[in-house]
């Protein structure tokens, strides 16, 4: 299960730049003819003082999506294209300026991934399977209310009641995976979605044209991919931030991802800047990160690394190439010391879409 974690670990790292918070903007209103539905709201009808919750409506159908910033060198140019997550569930993004960009350019430079590699066969990995079950789990079979304080499970029993019913296998869980779970489960029934809308375009056109990729990947490798799991498995890991910051943005930032996902699809750049982004993946990278075996395994720098190599691959595709396509969250590229800020310090012109 480390190696699950470790993929977990990736979208944290890449949360770990996030924009200058600021005053929170009114939620943008759609492009013309662009359909709006009210989100399922698992909210109660009316608080005890009788205010009634209005649902918050989610974009749906054909949707522009925002413009790709442009980086200049000499006559060379990349385009980047800011991603956002979540994003509403029922949207079609319009990506055909997108497709174009990527048809014309000569390199992708992806997002930063994570690749776990050990010296194991299949036959032994297979034989690791048992092992990794248990390491999804509390140390010693402990159910996740014997982990947590009581006020942190009475919160968790209400969000777990009203987004994933009874499910019971979700209380064995570790409270970072547990925590997950939770927040897709949110997602799911507030009409928005993790992933599925700009990575498999931006795959798609990249393979119709031929277009080769930049992996922005950080390799770690695991030399005893069974001692780690059994010190994994038997670790009690420092993930309750993680539980409590997971439960706290759904509690109170719900209304806000839906704000952000509906800038995003109608092109409003301006509002997602405007819009505060909460970052609760920063409690559970440090859950990760800040173990002593994170640091045996190389992922206590993870975020600093995987910045610093997406950097070092766009000005590598600037140098190289006339044209050129990138992908990075939103949050990233945004703020006083965000990726766009640190290509400008480095001498580009970078224009706004």
């Amino acid at each position: 299960m480390v190696f699950a974690l470790l993929a977990l670990a990736a979208p944290m790292a890449l949360a770990a730049t996030a924009a200058t918070a600021l005053q929170a903007a009114p939620e943008p209103a759609p492009v013309d003819g662009a359909v709006v539905e009210a989100a399922p709201d698992p909210r109660p009808a009316a608080s005890a003082n009788g205010i009634v919750d209005l649902e918050t409506m989610v974009v749906s159908g054909a949707q522009p999506g925002p413009g790709m910033w442009k980086v200049i060198h000499g006559d060379h140019v990349l385009h980047i294209l800011g991603t956002v997550s979540p994003l509403p569930h029922r949207m079609e993004w319009m990506s055909a300026e997108v497709e174009s960009v990527i048809a014309g350019a000569q390199v992708v430079v992806a997002p930063p991934s994570v690749a776990v590699g050990a010296d194991i066969g299949v036959f032994r990995g297979m034989a690791l399977l048992p092992a990794m079950l248990r390491a999804r789990n509390n140390p010693g079979k402990r159910p996740l209310r014997e982990v947590v304080s009581p006020e942190l499970y009475a919160r968790w029993e209400v969000l777990k009641a009203r987004y994933m019913g009874r499910d019971r296998g979700v209380e064995k869980r570790r409270p970072l995976l547990a925590a997950q779970e939770l927040y897709e489960a949110a997602l799911k029934k507030s009409g928005l979605r993790m992933g599925g809308v700009v990575a498999p375009v931006v795959a798609k056109a990249r393979k119709a044209a031929g277009v080769p990729l930049v992996e922005t990947r950080i390799e770690l490798k695991v030399e005893d991919p069974k001692g780690i799991l059994k010190e994994f498995n038997e670790s009690d890991l420092a993930d309750r931030e993680c539980f409590a910051g997971t439960m706290a943005r759904i509690e109170t930032d719900l209304d806000n991802m839906r704000a952000r996902a509906n800038a995003w699809a109608v092109g409003d750049i301006e509002g997602l800047r405007a819009l505060p982004y909460e970052n609760h993946y920063e409690a559970c990278q440090e859950a990760l990160t800040g173990s002593a075996l994170a640091k045996r395994l190389g992922i206590d720098d993870l975020p600093q690394r995987a910045g610093e190599q997406w950097l070092a691959n766009v000005e590598q595709a600037l140098a190289d190439h006339a044209s050129s396509f990138a992908v990075l969250p939103m949050h990233q590229l945004l703020g006083d010391d965000g990726m766009l800020e640190k290509l400008t310090a480095r001498g580009y012109v970078v224009e706004a879409p």
